[in-house]
């Protein structure tokens, strides 16, 4: 039989069982065969989503958590012997920006088969799959791309139970299947896509559209039916579960160590300071550094409400002048991050090396970090920018990182705050960059300029408040632009600095819309700023999403 390398595919005949072609795709992928662990693996159930490299493949894990099932994101070439101790129930493939016809394309393992467990293929995930099991792919001659109308034939198919016979859904995609792998049937099409949807009575499904995405009609139904129906699961995976089992952790890794917490003032280290506290309480000191990229009275405010909520050990350490020499003259936004990463983590040291022998750090670093950060954990994915407290920490630590939050989206983490007993205003405090303002002013940054860009936000920031919509907006804040223009005030000309204000909507900070704020409101927050901060001459409200944009400007 003859191995069509530049496809990664094996050619089919309706004299080969599906099995052998599971030999053959392992054969030319040069892996083993599946061993189980000597351990046994855990009870709890888990969807493993597969990444291939799609810049969403995060909002798959969001979809299956919604179902109140654990789900982790991991590379697409994971051994066995990593996936096993999950305990996984089913797996996800995500879709990818490369094609099937690639050279390198990455494919699935052999073992998403031989484990005989349920198999959903999103877009790439659904071609390699019929791919790999005989299938015929194609470039389309008409490419796919936005809403589409999807057309459910199949009338007793779990996957797709409960849908309308017709829904919008999202397509992206170029290559398609022509010809069916042994086994499997149609179970929905478009006008471009015959097989749009694919599946077999062995549990393999295939989509060749996004669910995960909002513009798909009944998404969530969908996950839904592939996760509680078919997988198995029960759904029971809740803030409580989650607070037991990482306190546990915590407690198994510490063990009779010591740990600082980087404290910060918002949800994501707040909780993760709560929970190490509850695993070692008298182990823990956390510690709030100054760096001088904070807004205006941030410091004051932590503090203060620490000590009235908490019983945490709470070191305070000024070093502004400190962060502000290290940025001096520094204009990259990579460079930036990297830089405050660093120090961050230097002064952790210092102030560790006074508390006696620690031996962890603890940082509030949540999975949106983690994925547009590209770590070893998600490698297939283009970096979009580098966290400070993922890619930008230095090589070389004396510390062991603890992050319980670390597979964890913004709102499950405000949701476990809740179920944990902390206050409200600290729990819906809107995300905060770790960089601080050093990101939000463009270009180099100096105590002029952070002074400047202090007192626009505080407007802004008021404004919304007095409003009615903090907690209705996932992010609003100011930026203070390289830029200059021309502009009058008292009849005589100025030359001032152009600020811009960002206000976005989202779920999970992956994908992010504008808010469309009221034109009143706007003009209130454009005269304050103009009139009141002085350098300041123009202000411009930002108006684009994310994608093409990120939330920040660096």
């Amino acid at each position: 039989m003859k191995k069509k390398k530049e496809s990664h595919r094996i050619a089919a005949s309706d004299d080969i069982e599906v099995s052998t072609y599971l030999e053959l795709a392992r054969e030319l992928r040069g892996e083993q065969p599946v061993v189980e662990p000597k351990e046994p693996p855990g009870e709890r159930e888990t969807i493993v989503v597969l990444d291939f490299g799609s810049q969403y493949s995060m909002l798959i894990a969001r979809r299956v958590r919604e179902c109140h099932v654990y789900c982790e994101l991991v590379p697409y070439d994971t051994p066995w012997e990593k996936i096993a101790p999950l305990n996984p129930r089913g797996f996800i493939l995500s879709g990818s920006p490369a094609s099937v016809y690639d050279a390198d394309t990455p494919l699935p393992m052999s073992y998403i088969y031989e484990s005989h467990l349920p198999v959903m293929g999103i877009c790439h995930g659904m071609l390699a799959v019929a791919n790999d099991l005989g299938g015929q792919i194609a470039r389309g001659a008409k490419h796919e791309y936005g809403h589409t109308i999807l057309h459910v034939t199949a009338e007793d198919c779990p996957l797709l139970a409960g849908l309308p016979s017709s829904l919008p859904v999202w397509m992206s995609h170029g290559d398609q299947i022509i010809e069916l792998p042994p086994g499997f049937k149609s179970l929905a099409y478009t006008e471009n896509s015959a097989f749009a949807v694919i599946g077999s009575d062995s549990g393999i499904y295939g989509l060749q559209f996004h669910p995960e995405v909002i513009h798909t009609a009944h998404g969530k139904t969908i996950f839904q039916n592939f996760v509680l129906r078919i997988c198995g699961c029960q759904g029971n995976w809740t803030p409580a579960n989650f607070i037991s089992e990482s306190v546990a952790k915590i407690k198994e890794q510490v063990g009779g160590g010591r740990v600082v917490c980087a404290l910060s003032g918002g949800v994501d280290s707040a909780v993760a300071a709560t929970l190490i506290d509850r695993a070692i309480s008298s182990k823990l000191t956390c510690i709030f550094i100054n760096n001088g990229l904070l807004r205006r009275d941030e410091p004051e405010r932590v503090l203060n409400t620490f000590k009235r909520n908490f019983k945490m050990d709470v070191v305070y350490v000024d070093a502004a002048d400190r962060f502000l020499a290290r940025l001096k003259g520094v204009s990259d936004p990579e460079k930036k991050r990297h830089l405050v990463g660093n120090e961050f983590i230097r002064i952790f040291e210092e102030e560790a090396a006074t508390l006696g022998k620690v031996d962890f750090l603890a940082q509030g670093t949540l999975y949106p970090d983690v994925i547009e950060s590209t770590s070893a954990e998600t490698k297939a994915a283009a970096k979009i920018k580098t966290h400070h407290n993922v890619g930008g920490l230095p090589a070389r630590m004396r510390f062991t990182l603890i992050e319980p939050l670390r597979y964890l989206f913004k709102d499950e983490v405000r949701e476990v705050g809740l179920a944990l007993g902390l206050p409200e205003d600290m729990v819906w405090r809107q995300p905060f960059p770790g960089p601080g303002l050093a990101i939000r002013v463009i270009g180099e940054v100096t105590k002029d300029k952070l002074d400047i860009l202090r007192a626009a936000d505080w407007i802004l920031m008021s404004e919304i408040k007095k409003a009615g919509l903090y907690r209705q907006l996932w992010q609003s804040f100011a930026v203070l632009t390289d830029l200059k223009s021309v502009g009058v005030m008292g009849d005589y000309r100025t030359y001032g600095y152009l600020v811009a204000i960002r206000a976005i909507t989202s779920e999970d900070a992956m994908t992010a819309d504008w808010a469309r704020l009221p034109y009143d409101l706007l003009a209130r927050i454009s005269d304050r700023i103009v009139n009141e901060v002085p350098g300041v001459n123009r202000m411009v409200y930002d108006i684009t999403g994310k994608p093409p944009a990120t939330i920040e400007w660096e």
